[in-house]
């Protein structure tokens, strides 16, 4: 064990690496380290950061030892986050050394920011007095630093007025620390007025935060309940105790309104952590994390992992989307892990949903976690209408996909100067491209996938490995012109349909893949909000929690497309997803409307959604849960096979299965090729194990792999416990 002592001989330290456990280092004299220090250490030919881990260390000859290169000025992991590390690695089974590359997201940060120049004001005058230079000397007044910059920016004059000072001694040099990346958030600068449901559940989180012990509470409330303004109010008496505060949101890159929420509330935004953050701005959001100096986040999934030095709250909001779950080289889903979080740093979490998932509703039904409910929307609005189309009955013209009883809605939503949503959930123009004449279809030719057409751009793309094309004008089969069709619509094709009918309409088409990135988006969201738009068409991401004032239409395209598969989440997916989209209408008052296009208007989620009765929609799908042994009453986990030849990959997952130890309460299905074969060139076959609550998986999974063949040539093997998908 290393002690807390100036010197050691040999310490464990964690590498990001694939490393099944900590490597020997030796330490040398003067040198003081302790678990949870970063350091460099050589590795192999390379240099890279580590952690120093827990644990006894290796008898290694001392003389073969390599040492530790540099102690970086940086905290230390705490002991909580590694014990997290360590349960994350253990339970996912994945590499110890992959979790903590995801601690150490940030290398450039594990060394201090540098002071900045800056600028004080003397007791001496200038020679002259100029109002350029009174402006200065007023702006400088109260003995504050300035950088120079900014001094010349807040006086309003150019910056060689003050270097005019400076030279003359009006001014001295000082160094000014490191500005933070946000300004402290205030508890109390904007008390919210609540409802009396919304009062009372904030006063449940209040009590559990004030309390500092764990415990998980499920914040359940329709669309537009409010929800945000609840758990704020824990946020509030997280900050007056002195912690910080973790939120997780699925969508943190397009979550602008969030951001300016808080600000309403706090007087200052919340850090953000998420992939399309700057570099420079990710290493000083973590550097000011490990210090304390930032109170709050606000960040997707991987936020989960930032080395958080007093943190006292996790929410989770919209804790039921698919996002949060992770499906590369660590598979987890981050909702579950922020749960394990909590229990270990012993602090409350919260969870959010208009539409939780069935894990976390069973869980407040068998008293595992506290539920409030917010069961109508804030100030009294009205939820949406919400009706089925039969598209049986009233289907659309020939070659178009609206019917005409949502035309005739979305004609009178326009008149009354108020806007519509249609809602599908595919991008690009059309899901298959085919040849007229011969029947060629446009497939991926390295993956089991067909082209999306993307009209807008000219070209054939495949949304799992990039791969893209130009749209040719001739078949490449048969060489016949102009005889391409596309078969089925994406979002760009409800567009042209809807320039068709309603040209003189504002048209506005949102999915992730369009060009412009996440600024655009962030900006057209924006645009909607404020009522620049009088149609909008989107995929999935309309559905997130966005708030669109003069919203009072909402039409789902293709209300069935979720349902057609064999995902045993299909059916609670697909009601989520209708159940968040529909209630992006009417969120101010208004009277508002949701249409859903189906071929199955008696399904039980069809039937859910338009009774509003979504009580029996959980019994329902939890009582078949229940039945089938399937998660949360059971256990499930997916190992996935993929290897260059198809040959290489079936025979290492039939290894897998014959070496699967005997077990009375776990079973093993497969191997199956997976519905997506292949993938970037790889062949894929998938085994699924499933077995009781209590059963030991990871165990069973660990022998069943020590046991296997031997990884060799081109296979790769992944485990994801607690599968999400299972394509």
């Amino acid at each position: 064990m290393i002690e807390d002592s100036p010197f050691v001989a040999a310490a464990p330290v964690l590498v990001p690496m694939p490393a099944e456990r900590p490597y020997t280092y030796a330490v040398p004299a003067g040198m003081r380290v302790v678990p949870g220090s970063i350091v460099r250490v050589p590795l192999g030919p390379r240099q890279v950061a580590g952690i120093v881990w827990d644990g006894a260390v290796e008898k290694v000859d001392a003389k073969k030892l390599r040492p530790i290169e540099q102690v970086f000025d940086c905290p230390p992991i705490d002991h909580a986050m590694r014990r997290f590390a360590d349960w994350v690695a253990q339970y996912t089974l994945s590499p110890p050394g992959m979790v903590a590359r995801m601690l150490l997201r940030a290398p450039e940060a594990f060394d201090p920011e540098p002071w900045i120049e800056g600028l004080q004001r003397t007791f001496a005058k200038p020679d002259r007095m100029t109002e350029p230079r009174m402006r200065v000397l007023e702006t400088a007044e109260g003995g504050l630093a300035w950088t120079r910059s900014g001094l010349a920016h807040a006086a309003g004059v150019s910056s060689s007025v003050v270097d005019g000072l400076r030279a003359q001694g009006v001014f001295e040099t000082v160094m000014i620390p490191p500005r933070p990346v946000v300004a402290a958030p205030d508890p109390g600068y904007a008390m919210p007025t609540l409802m009396p449901d919304q009062s009372d559940a904030a006063e449940m989180l209040r009590a559990n935060v004030a309390a500092g012990i764990f415990g998980v509470t499920l914040l359940d409330g329709v669309t537009g309940s409010g929800k945000t303004e609840v758990y704020f109010e824990a946020v509030a008496a997280a900050l007056d105790r002195g912690t910080q505060v973790l939120i997780l949101l699925p969508e943190i890159a397009l979550t602008h309104a969030f951001l300016e929420r808080f600000q309403e509330r706090f007087g200052a935004k919340p850090a953000e952590w998420h992939s399309d953050l700057p570099p420079r701005m990710r290493e000083r959001v973590w550097r000011q994390v490990a210090e304390g100096g930032v109170r709050v986040v606000a960040g997707a999934r991987s936020a989960l992992f930032l080395p958080c030095r007093e943190l006292g709250l996790i929410v989770v909001d919209e804790e039921h989307d698919p996002a949060y779950k992770q499906e590369d080289r660590v598979f987890y889903n981050a909702r579950d892990m922020a749960v394990v979080r909590g229990h270990i740093g012993g602090f409350p979490v919260v969870l959010a949903s208009a539409t939780p998932s069935v894990e976390s509703r069973v869980n407040a039904s068998q008293g595992r976690y506290s539920r409030a409910v917010l069961s109508a929307r804030f100030a009294e609005a009205a939820l949406p209408d919400l009706k089925t189309i039969d598209m049986r009955r009233a289907p659309p013209a020939r070659g178009g996909f609206l019917s005409p009883v949502l035309l005739g809605q979305m004609r009178q939503t326009l008149e009354k100067h108020e806007q519509s949503l249609l809602f599908l959930n595919r991008r690009g123009y059309a899901p298959l491209t085919l040849c007229r004449v011969c029947g060629h279809r446009f497939g991926c030719p390295v993956c089991s996938a067909w082209l999306v057409e993307h009209r807008f751009r000219g070209q054939l793309v495949c949304h799992h490995c990039g791969h893209n094309e130009r749209r040719p004008e001739a078949c490449p089969e048969c060489g016949t012109l102009d005889h391409l069709v596309a078969c089925g619509p994406g979002v760009e094709r409800i567009a042209e349909e809807v320039v068709a009918h309603f040209p003189d309409a504002r048209t506005i088409v949102l999915s992730s893949d369009l060009m412009g990135g996440v600024r655009r988006l962030r900006l057209e969201l924006e645009a909607i909000a404020n009522g620049e738009a009088d149609i909008v068409i989107g995929t999935q991401l309309v559905a997130k929690g966005h708030n669109f004032p003069n919203m009072t239409l909402v039409g789902v395209v293709d209300a069935d497309l979720g349902l057609a598969n064999g995902d045993p989440r299909a059916a609670e997916r697909t009601f989520q997803l209708l159940s968040q989209v529909t209630g992006r209408a009417g969120r101010t008052g208004k009277r508002s409307l949701g249409l859903l296009q189906t071929f199955q208007p008696d399904h039980p989620v069809m039937r859910a959604i338009v009774s509003g009765d979504a009580e029996a929609f959980y019994e329902r799908e939890i009582a078949e849960r229940e039945r089938a042994g399937l998660p949360p009453f059971g256990r499930l986990a997916g190992v996935i096979v993929s290897a260059a030849a198809r040959a290489e990959a079936e025979g290492h997952a039939r290894g897998l299965r014959r070496a699967a130890p005997q077990s009375s309460d776990l079973f093993v299905l497969g191997p199956a090729e997976a519905p997506l074969s292949l993938i970037g060139g790889r062949h894929r076959f998938r085994l699924l194990i499933q077995g009781e609550r209590r059963a030991d998986m990871q165990g069973f999974i660990r022998t069943m792999l020590a046991e296997g063949p031997k990884i060799r040539g081109s296979v790769r093997v992944q485990v994801d416990i607690d599968p999400q998908s299972f394509l």
